[in-house]
């Protein structure tokens, strides 16, 4: 059976009526998936796609994370219709958001919403289940402790593989030692958040209404400077979001000298994902310990 039949009949169902597909555009989907804009008798979906075999249950976690986010009413996410699998081929629908260009109030009205969001919190960091952080497994045991959690469910897994696949040297994991030492007096305490996990700019957009809706979510109770420091690392955020955030949430002081810290873990998804120069950018960012 084809992934369109398996659409066609979760639509189906979804609706309660037939529901045939009248047209297919491929989408950019990300480094990973397959995306595509289907246009159906009951409207337009975003369904994307990849083997399940290699990412299991990949868009499953992604649904749970959207419907996670969906469930505070604090930010505007995708309506999850549902995910699937047939013949090694997994799937998501979601209702299609059509782009637009932002509203005068964007950032502020964003920065508000993630505020919003980050006052959701938990007893714990961490989730109820393991998800992913682009294609690679996240780890999200429950921690009492955010430097704890941050070292051994984030940085110490991600060194371990970087290590293991020789992507750095041990000059760089002796690094790591000495920063975790320091780790405790780095972060101000403060409750678990629920973050988004993965908010770089490509992980929003811009919906009909002019207003951000964010996707790809890799969702956990974190701290939530983390959400701040991976929107900062590769741009696409206004400074006037930084003050809007701030306005709704303040942050504790020296927050912007943390944001390295904090993509001490998105900089060594990236080392494992892609190599290149990012090592580099974690050496500058330890050098100092």
């Amino acid at each position: 059976m084809s992934w369109k039949i398996s659409v066609e009949q979760i639509l189906s169902k979804n609706f309660n009526q037939p529901v045939k597909i009248t047209n297919t555009d491929s989408l950019s989907g990300g480094s990973i998936n397959d995306a595509y804009k289907v246009s159906t008798n009951a409207g337009q979906f975003f369904v994307k796609k990849n083997s399940a075999s290699r990412y299991p249950q990949m868009f499953e976690k992604e649904a749970r994370g959207l419907k996670i986010l969906t469930s505070t009413g604090a930010i505007d996410v995708p309506e999850v219709i549902a995910s699937g699998e047939t013949n090694n081929t997994a799937f998501l629908i979601l209702g299609f958001i059509e782009s637009a260009t932002k509203q005068a109030d964007f950032w502020d009205h964003f920065a508000k919403g993630l505020a919003n969001l980050h006052r959701n919190t938990a007893g714990y960091f961490g989730l109820d289940h393991d998800n992913y952080i682009g294609s690679l497994p996240q780890s999200n045991t429950k921690h009492d402790n955010w430097a704890r959690f941050f070292r051994e469910e984030r940085l110490e897994k991600q060194v371990k593989i970087a290590r293991d696949n020789g992507r750095i040297g041990t000059g760089l994991v002796q690094a790591f030692e000495r920063f975790y030492t320091k780790l405790p007096e780095i972060f101000p305490d403060e409750q678990p958040a629920l973050i988004h996990g993965d908010l770089w700019g490509g992980n929003f957009m811009v919906n009909e209404q002019g207003e951000a809706v964010i996707i790809d979510p890799a969702v956990y109770y974190g701290h939530r400077e983390m959400d701040l420091g991976m929107s900062q690392l590769f741009g696409g955020f206004d400074p006037g979001f930084y003050e809007a955030y701030n306005r709704y949430y303040p942050l504790e002081k020296g927050w912007q000298q943390r944001m390295d810290y904090c993509n001490l873990y998105p900089l060594m998804v990236h080392v494992n994902l892609f190599g290149g120069g990012y090592a580099a950018s974690v050496q500058a960012i330890l050098r100092k310990f």
